[in-house]
């Protein structure tokens, strides 16, 4: 079975910190560029960050630079995105998605069609 599942949302203050958790099964995991998009109501989607295949190399949104860490613990197939100093315009609900193909960059955010999505994790951040 073929799975993605994002989990650690949750409400958080202004200058606070949250990790999220991508779990992956069911697919070559070390094969894939796995990585985060966000989406507010109302608004297009948004490319975060994202983590190369074998952990290749990390890239981030400018929005993000210097406050979001990505990582991968191969040994439990999981990427997690840590968020430290969230900022009210941060809330979203995040997606992970993973691609066999696609590198991770500046492009990959723009690439519709990535090979597996997560259902979504709320995250609001309040002022």
């Amino acid at each position: 079975e073929v799975q993605l599942q994002a989990s650690g949302g949750g409400l958080v203050q202004a200058g606070g910190s949250l990790r999220l958790s991508c779990a992956a099964s069911g697919f070559a995991f070390d094969d894939h560029t796995i990585g985060w998009f966000r989406q507010a109501p109302g608004k297009e989607r948004e490319g975060v960050s994202c983590i190369g295949a074998s952990d290749s190399g990390t890239y981030y949104a400018d929005s993000v630079q210097g406050r979001f860490s990505i990582s991968s613990d191969n040994a439990k197939n999981t990427v997690y995105l840590e968020m430290n100093s969230l900022k009210p315009e941060d809330t979203a609900v995040y997606y992970c998605a993973a691609d066999l193909v696609v590198g991770c960059g500046s492009s990959w955010f723009s690439v519709v069609g990535h090979d597996y999505w997560a259902q979504g994790t709320q995250v609001t951040v309040s002022s």
